[in-house]
This record gives C-alpha cells, sequence and structure tokens, in this order.
C-alpha cells in the first residue's frame, strides 16, 4: 500500500511540475501579438504597446472633417487639437511629432477601428460616456475639450430656444450621442420633430446649408468650427439653449494598461505644462531648475518616464514639440484663430475652469 501511495504522489509531483514549466514557458515567449478581452458586445482587440514601438510609428483615429479639431489645410497636412494630441504621443514615445500616420473615421466606423486594432489611439472629438467606458471596451484619457450640444438656425427662421423646433427639420449625424441627445431634449419637452439623418457630417452640413433642414445639431465647439465652412455665415446663428455635457477626450481600447497609462500622462504633461509656466519657446530656461516639481516633470530627477516604459523626458519631449495645453488651444481655437473659441471651462482650475494635472511625482 505504501509502494501504490508513493508511486501515486511521484506522478502527481511530475505532473504538477510539467505545468509549471508549461505555463513558465508560455510567460517567456514574445508578447508581439494582439490578445483578445470579452466585453457585452463581443471580443476587442487588445492593441499591444510592444507593437507600437515595434512600428516606430502611430496610428490615429480622426475626423479629418472638423476645423480647430482635425482638418487638412491647404499644404496638405493635418491640424487641430485632436492632431495636436496624436503629435504630443508620438512626441513622448518616440521624441517626435511626425510619428503618426492619422485615418479619417467617421462617427459610426470610429469605434469599431478602435476595438479591432485599426488604430491604436482615437483622438476625434469622441464624448466619454458611460457606456462607452464600459460595454464598448474603451478606456478614456483625460478630457481635453468640455463642450455642450447646441442648435444652428437661420437668422430669418424666428426659432429663438429649443421650444420653436416644434415640428421642424432638424439635420444630425447619426451613430453619436448628438442623435440621441436631441432626441432625449425633445421628448422631455413633449415636442414632435422630423430628424433628417446622415452618416456623413459634410452631407449632414450640406442639407442645411441647401436649406432642407430648418435647424442643424452637434457640440457647441463643432457648430462654431462648421459655421466659418457655411457659405453665408453670417445668415445663421447658434441658439443659446445647451442641450447636454459633451467631455471631448482621446480613448484607447481596454486591455493594455500601459498604453492606457502613456496616453493619460501624455495629456496630463500638457495641462501640467501650463500650470507650472513650461511652454515650448521657454523650455531650455527651465533645464537647470532647483524647483522639484519642475525636475520631476522634466525629468532630470526621478525616475517617472520609466515608471510607464517612456524616456524621464518624456514630458520635456512633448513641450519642445508640441507646447503645452495652453498653447495648443490658442493655436488651433484661440484668439488668433477663425474660430475664436473662448477658453471657458477649457481654462486651467486656477483660472475658474475645470482642466488641472494630477502631481507627477
Amino acid at each position: 500500500m505504501k509502494s501504490k501511495k508513493l508511486s501515486t504522489s511521484i506522478i502527481s509531483s511530475i505532473v504538477t511540475l510539467e505545468l509549471i514549466f508549461s505555463l513558465t514557458a508560455c510567460s517567456d515567449e514574445p508578447q508581439n501579438t494582439q490578445s483578445q478581452i470579452n466585453t457585452p458586445q463581443g471580443q476587442v482587440t487588445r492593441v499591444n504597446w510592444n507593437r507600437i514601438k515595434s512600428r516606430g510609428q502611430l496610428v490615429c483615429g480622426i475626423s479629418g472633417e472638423l476645423p480647430g479639431f482635425s482638418f487638412v489645410g491647404t499644404d496638405g497636412k493635418y491640424s487641430g487639437i485632436d492632431v495636436d494630441i496624436c503629435r504630443a504621443v508620438a512626441a513622448a514615445i518616440f521624441d517626435n511629432p511626425d510619428a503618426v500616420e492619422y485615418r479619417p473615421l467617421n462617427a459610426k466606423e470610429r469605434f469599431t477601428a478602435l476595438q479591432t486594432g485599426e488604430v491604436d489611439i482615437l483622438s476625434r472629438n469622441t464624448s466619454w460616456t458611460f457606456s462607452r467606458g464600459t460595454a464598448q471596451g474603451l478606456e478614456f484619457a483625460p478630457v481635453v475639450f468640455y463642450d455642450g450640444q447646441a442648435v444652428m438656425v437661420r437668422k430669418n427662421s424666428n426659432i429663438k430656444s429649443i421650444k420653436d423646433l416644434k415640428d421642424k427639420a432638424i439635420c444630425v449625424q447619426t451613430g453619436t450621442t448628438t442623435e440621441q441627445n436631441l432626441a432625449d431634449q425633445m421628448r422631455k419637452r413633449g415636442l414632435t420633430y422630423k430628424p433628417v439623418v446622415f452618416e456623413d457630417v459634410n452631407v449632414t452640413f450640406a442639407t442645411y446649408a441647401e436649406g432642407r433642414c430648418d435647424a442643424v445639431t452637434t457640440d457647441r465647439s463643432g457648430l462654431v468650427s462648421r459655421y466659418t465652412t457655411l457659405p453665408k455665415p453670417e445668415d445663421n446663428i447658434i441658439l443659446d439653449d445647451i442641450l447636454s455635457s459633451e467631455p471631448l477626450a482621446p480613448a484607447v481600447a481596454k486591455g493594455d494598461t500601459q498604453w492606457s497609462d502613456i496616453v493619460k500622462w501624455t495629456v496630463y504633461a500638457l495641462i501640467k505644462g501650463e500650470e507650472l509656466g513650461i511652454n515650448s519657446q521657454n523650455l531650455s530656461q527651465f533645464a537647470n531648475s532647483k524647483d522639484p516639481d519642475i525636475k520631476r516633470f522634466l525629468g532630470t530627477e526621478g525616475n517617472l518616464g520609466a515608471g510607464i516604459g517612456l524616456t524621464n523626458d518624456f514630458a520635456a519631449r512633448i513641450i519642445k514639440h508640441v507646447g503645452n495645453y495652453g498653447e495648443i488651444y490658442e493655436r488651433n481655437l484661440g484668439t488668433k484663430t477663425k474660430l475664436n473659441l473662448p477658453r471657458g471651462q477649457n481654462q486651467l482650475a486656477t483660472k475658474g475652469g475645470l482642466l488641472y494635472s494630477p502631481p507627477f511625482r
């Protein structure tokens, strides 16, 4: 009996050791392929940080149709606040803000492109919502623009507020929170209306410009942006009513914590740079600073960058190549642009806004 028990024990030990060796071998294999995570919507492709590094280029999903956020200029280059977020991430990773491939995506296809790994990051005037951050498997970075939905109408329409939209035709883009918010607000007020829905944002505004809709609705910043492209901008007004809160933020697919951290802290670096008064023009003046906060931020002291797989001067790279948040805002949306959007909520918290960064420590 002892011999039989001993044999059983030995066999059990061998099986256990084989299992351990098997698991160890698996963990030592290169992790350069994509993996899958499950969500209520099905499988979502995890963007692998190693794959991005080895590619040497960031693939960024943008709109490409919204001046001030992402738009192609006469020089054939993309610009805008969403574009600059992508450039900042590339600067942090590769020390090169131009190491970006831009993929224009419409509202309907944007999340699928992120989930399947077609793009590494979505920086496309996208609202952070509960379902998008949970069921759809997105991981949002900090908000880069606090917005709200509004409505644009023609001056001669006699439409002064939301209540005047009863039984009116309203142009709206499908696959967006805009479409849902409009339905909610009209239902809440007991107002019937005629939604005129399109997938393409250009078609949406072209239809409004042709007079086939009485009104058009999207984020207020989007209306201001599109206002400048209308045949006769001065013939239109944006109503004062705000239909919703729209916190616009970049997003990545869930499942790769390190990649998510890199994107998050890139955005925070833009904000922190402005908080510290460090910009692309005066960066060199802070090289020998004795301030411990500045030393940690610029990577001359401490080891913060290594904690997320970057060089310790990643924040300095961002400021050098792209500037701080204030510079990005002024360059794309500020007083010297056609949009001339007041910063409002998008001001630093120290100046009455909503933006601030956690400590770099």
